[in-house]
């Protein structure tokens, strides 16, 4: 788990690397890539639920963030604009091909073995999780992914889905209670 202080230092490198990015700047926006990809990757295959449509959209999503890099305003904002950016490709995506079809999990980039390999132990065991959570809709499944798994706050959720606070713990809310009616559904 990463401590208030070190969020707050890569909070910080984040920053500089935006502002870096928006001066034109290559080297960091290869250093914000490197910093950014595994993450951004995961959180699509936790939407997307394929490991090779999780990659096109991460690709997609990073072509949208070099175009866009320069007009965002509050490079503090990085975090959650880079999050709804991944998000909307994924809805776009769904959208376009319909259900994802289940895949094994590849690595995006230069993941290393170990990695892959924690994730697929990871993914074996909440196998029964990651079903339930493909019965929700997407926004619930969104805002569980983006609080639980990428940890981010009610606040940032907000920023990223461009909804008010009370909305996201809304549908925080009655996606656990949905996700509890289905767990205990498949228990019995």
């Amino acid at each position: 788990m990463i401590s208030r202080v070190d969020r707050s230092v890569e909070q910080i490198v984040d920053e500089i690397l935006v502002m870096d990015c928006q001066s034109g700047r290559v080297k960091a926006l290869e250093i914000l890539v490197s910093r950014w990809q595994k993450r951004l990757w995961r959180y699509a295959f936790h939407l997307a639920g394929d490991s090779e449509v999780a990659w096109d959209i991460t690709q997609e999503s990073w072509l949208g963030i070099i175009r866009g890099i320069s007009r965002l305003n509050d490079p503090a904002r990085f975090r959650s604009w880079a999050y709804k950016i991944v998000t909307n490709k994924t809805c776009d995506w769904i959208r376009k091909n319909g259900t994802v079809k289940k895949a094994g999990v590849e690595a995006p980039g230069k993941l290393r073995a170990e990695e892959v390999q924690d994730h697929r132990g990871a993914e074996n065991k909440d196998t029964g999780v990651r079903e339930l959570l493909e019965k929700l809709d997407m926004k619930k499944k969104v805002v569980l992914s983006l609080y639980y798994l990428e940890e981010l706050s009610i606040p940032e959720i907000s920023a990223a889905l461009k909804i008010p606070n009370g909305t996201v713990k809304s549908r925080l809310h009655n996606a656990r209670n949905e996700l509890k009616e289905l767990w205990q559904k498949h228990c019995e």
